[in-house]
């Protein structure tokens, strides 16, 4: 009953195919590493990434080398593993890799959102790297013994001898889309909150409204470009996880989480974190900082209007306060 249960929420996948899946994956990885060598390691999801390919590149080795020798056994540190060990990594680290989805959401969103309003920020890019590959590690520790200790997390094999397995029950996972849901439901209500703001306000101001509605303003400004920015550069990705949610097929544990997953995460976290803040004055005085992203290119424009407004309402609280 139990493996009966477990088998709905998992596919069988020839050993083969993982292994191309997984080297795949890891191409892709490394190139995307190479491709933002320049800055990767300035947040903390840059060295999630490295570390999440150097953890696939392990695990890719350790799977081919169990398979090219799976009619024998490879012994490592005196225990034999066989072709049963294949299965029993990829389903673990797929494991691993679904519990540490929403970590890395909530510690990558902390980050993006001290990065703006620069609070907390280490004064040196090395303790910066110290920092967050401290984080980085401890996230692996703490979700590896979650996984071995605390889960309720049971592996399904064949009843079969080891050199009769050539496939592996792979669990499906659903966490990237329900992280991309719960953001982008963010994202909507910022616009809305946003929109709804300015529309309070677009009756003719009193003195003491100059200020708010020029706020409004800018946090409108903030939130539609923003929107503008990452849907002008992730339309098609959005459109593929749509169709991965409304269709019934299912991603494999093992690839859910991958570094063009993080770039895109990384995108999302920005504007998220940029429409809910929404540092419209200081990104158009250079005080807000936009965290590093080799895919949008976040360039804000502020009207002169909007500026001037500003500089109005400073100036009749000036005049009231000379008054008083």
């Amino acid at each position: 009953m139990h493996f009966w249960l477990k088998s709905l929420h998992a596919m069988n996948v020839s050993i083969p195919s993982i292994l191309l899946g997984l080297g795949g994956k890891c191409l892709l990885n490394w190139a995307l590493v190479f491709l933002q060598r320049n800055h990767i390691c300035k947040s903390f999801l840059g060295v999630f990434g490295v570390s999440l390919a150097v953890v696939d590149s392990i695990l890719t080795l350790s799977v081919t080398t169990l398979h090219v020798h799976a009619d024998e056994y490879t012994a490592l540190l005196g225990l034999k593993l066989t072709r049963y060990h294949v299965c029993l990594l990829v389903q673990i680290l797929g494991q691993v890799y679904s519990t540490l989805q929403w970590p890395v959401v909530v510690v990558a969103g902390l980050d993006h959102f001290f990065a703006v309003t620069r609070r907390l920020q280490p004064t040196t890019a090395r303790a910066r790297r110290i920092v967050y590959s401290f984080v980085t590690g401890f996230l692996w520790y703490l979700t590896a013994l979650y996984v071995f200790l605390l889960c309720d997390f049971i592996p399904v094999m064949e009843d079969v001898p080891h050199y009769q397995i050539h496939q592996c029950w792979v669990f499906h996972t659903t966490h990237i889309l329900q992280v991309a849901m719960f953001l982008l439901l963010i994202l909507g209500c910022a616009a809305l909150h946003a929109r709804r703001r300015t529309r309070l306000l677009q009756n003719p101001p009193l003195s003491d409204q100059i200020t708010d509605k020029s706020r409004a303003l800018s946090r409108r400004s903030v939130v539609y470009q923003a929107l503008h920015i990452f849907l002008n550069t992730w339309a098609l990705f959005l459109g593929f996880l749509a169709a991965l949610l409304l269709l019934p097929v299912g991603i494999p544990a093992y690839l859910g989480l991958n570094i063009a997953g993080l770039c895109f995460l990384n995108s999302l976290l920005i504007t998220v974190v940029l429409c809910v803040v929404c540092p419209g004055s200081q990104l158009a005085q250079g005080l807000a900082a936009v965290p590093a992203d080799s895919f949008c290119e976040w360039r804000f424009k502020f009207s002169l209007a909007a500026e001037d407004r500003t500089d109005c309402s400073k100036q009749v609280s000036k005049q009231k306060q000379d008054l008083c």
